[in-house]
């Protein structure tokens, strides 16, 4: 399974595919949704490919830290086909047509986001939380159905497969991250993580613990910390070993490497003919077409996004919906940290590694969420993200810089990595509060195109988050060390790991880009399963929400050959029972069996 160790992805003994292939339906991205749409689908007897941009992992294959650059960072041009894309998002510096533009600062953000087979699931931190009331209440979509109650039974499911326990240690970090929520006074909301690990016994392998025998063995986890560079022990639960596995030894079939160039009609009038290209490739090899009935976009809110965009602009499917790149959300985030010199943190034999990426969280108020979050040992190479923490407003960039020459000693250490990881704790920030982006394609230098953002409706994406830089200053006090942001914060570039929107459902087209079914307004036989139809922001990590969102949508697709239980596109909303799969891929007496 995957690449051998020391080779580049790209290097293929295998023959040239240049010939048509038909399907059923094809799954554009391998992560939370794409996986749970393949999985659903052949279990409903669809043939299915899923095309993933990024490469094959087997657990060893993964980097043993984020220094092993070219298979933690993604940049194909550089050869680097990693788990781990950065993805800078410039401003257009107006609000889009129609907006408020609640915003006065430029919309820019600095993103990050998944790859690979099994896509966000490779790089993120397992933890898997419902989402704060109001995402179901916001204003987008609440008028359409009762989304707490529809989704209640499928974030259940959700969790069954992706195998959700509350995390049962304590560590260093937990026990400072309480101390701060007690000096806030909302000791209270303090609590552990849902997680999707099997924690078993460290390093015990055992049989498969979730699926009745049709999953993969696994092994107990060793709390490396190690979660955001990829597991390399079998412990998390990533896609690869539930829905994808589960998927492809019932029919799916997953090619890696492949990178969708675009999605027009068939000239036939029935179905879509998808272009593909090897990834990375130069030049440009492995070209292919091929026909499917039904093509279902899970390729991330980034890169659903760009696809769809580039499709409108190029005239094959000028049907989108105006809303595209509207209602573009970060979880309203923000990345800090604090960190204790490398000198003080060796005499206190510190290590903040102990544990999975996330731990525990609580809420300095109803609307922001705050975690601990690690990387495992000698992965230090997003420290090189860190700086010092600046508050927001007039003149950011020259009270930062003033920050610095002032106290030059105090904050040289954060220049340095060396055990970063050991002495840092990282402060994920999000709130479920509704502000937004809009994004655009826009034609760049070179008569290059690519996305920029502008503000959105709402307020305006925040630069930062007031009760985020209180919490880390607290953190930093109770550790012994130096509160951090972001690198990009002081020019008023937040950073977030949860990019979600763009293709929101809506109740008609002049609303959303897809229906309540997450089928695409004006192109009947698309549909949007990923975090881009994630219609407001959360307030925590967004990973179940997505696969809820599309384990819903799929149980309302008919079995294949059988009569669409769904209304017509374009028509009103009407709530349906779910279609049983003819033919299910689970036991039905395993743990993670539908229950109908």
């Amino acid at each position: 399974m995957g690449q051998s160790a020391g080779t580049d992805p790209t290097d293929s003994t295998e023959p040239p595919v240049d010939v048509d292939v038909d399907v059923d339906v094809v799954v554009i991205g391998s992560g939370f949704g794409g996986s749970v749409a393949a999985l659903r689908l052949v279990e409903k007897g669809y043939s299915v490919l899923v095309l993933e941009a990024g490469r094959r992992f087997a657990d060893h294959e993964l980097p043993k830290t984020s220094w092993r650059i070219r298979r933690f960072l993604w940049a194909p041009a550089l050869r680097c086909y990693g788990i781990q894309r950065i993805t800078l998002l410039r401003s257009t510096g107006r609000a889009a047509p129609g907006e408020h533009g609640g915003g006065t600062a430029p919309a820019k953000v600095l993103v990050l986001s998944g790859a690979g087979v099994g896509g966000g699931s490779l790089v993120y931190a397992n933890t898997l939380y419902e989402p704060l009331p109001a995402f179901y209440a916001d204003p987008q979509w609440r008028e359409i159905t009762d989304w707490q109650g529809e989704l209640a039974p499928h974030y259940d499911q959700a969790k069954r497969m992706l195998g959700v326990t509350t995390y049962p240690k304590e560590t260093a970090a937990d026990r400072a991250m309480r101390a701060v929520a007690d000096r806030m006074g909302v000791g209270h909301t303090f609590h552990a993580t849902p997680v999707g690990v099997h924690l078993g016994r460290p390093g015990e392998r055992v049989a498969d613990p979730y699926f009745g025998g049709a999953g993969p063995e696994r092994t107990g986890c060793l709390h490396c910390g190690a979660c955001m560079t990829g597991c390399r022990h079998g412990a998390k639960n990533s896609l690869v070993k539930n829905y994808l596995w589960l998927a492809e030894r019932h029919g799916a079939q997953v090619r890696p490497l492949t990178t969708v160039t675009s999605v027009r009609p068939a000239p036939s009038g029935t179905g879509y003919e998808i272009e593909t290209v090897r990834t990375g490739a130069w030049p440009v090899r492995h070209r292919q077409r091929i026909r499917a009935g039904q093509v279902v976009f899970a390729a991330g809110a980034l890169q659903t996004q760009r696809l769809l965009h580039r499709m409108r602009a190029a005239g094959a499917l000028p049907h989108l919906s105006p809303r595209l790149g509207a209602l573009t959300r970060t979880n309203s985030e923000a990345i800090l940290g604090a960190t204790v010199p490398v000198r003080a943190a060796r005499r206190a034999g510190l290590d903040f590694t102990d544990g999975v990426a996330i731990t525990s969280s609580f809420h300095p108020d109803p609307a922001t969420h705050v975690e601990p979050v690690r990387y495992g040992h000698g992965a230090n190479l997003m420290g090189l993200l860190q700086s010092a923490l600046v508050d927001g407003g007039p003149r950011r960039v020259r009270r930062w810089l003033g920050i610095l020459a002032r106290r030059p000693l105090t904050y040289l250490p954060l220049l340095s990595v060396r055990d970063w990881s050991r002495r840092t704790v990282i402060a994920l920030v999000m709130q479920s509060l509704d502000n937004s982006l809009t994004v655009h394609y826009r034609r760049g230098r070179f008569g290059r195109h690519r996305l920029a953002t502008a503000p959105g409706h709402g307020a305006g994406n925040p630069t930062w988050i007031p009760a985020g830089n209180r919490a880390v200053r607290l953190l930093a006090e109770q550790i012994g060390g130096i509160p951090g942001g972001s690198v990009t914060e002081p020019f008023d570039m937040p950073v977030t790991a949860h990019l979600l929107g763009g293709a929101v459902i809506g109740a008609t087209a002049a609303e959303g880009v897809v229906d309540p079914y997450h089928r695409v307004f004006g192109h009947p036989g698309l549909h949007v399963v990923d975090g881009a139809a994630v219609s407001a922001n959360l307030g925590v990590n967004p990973s179940l929400t997505i696969a809820a969102q599309a384990e819903r949508a799929l149980s309302l697709w008919p079995n294949r050959g059988a009569p669409d239980p769904r209304p017509p596109l374009g028509a009103a909303y009407a709530r349906i029972p779910p279609t049983p799969p003819s033919r299910p891929a689970v036991p039905p007496d395993a743990p993670a069996a539908l229950r109908w």
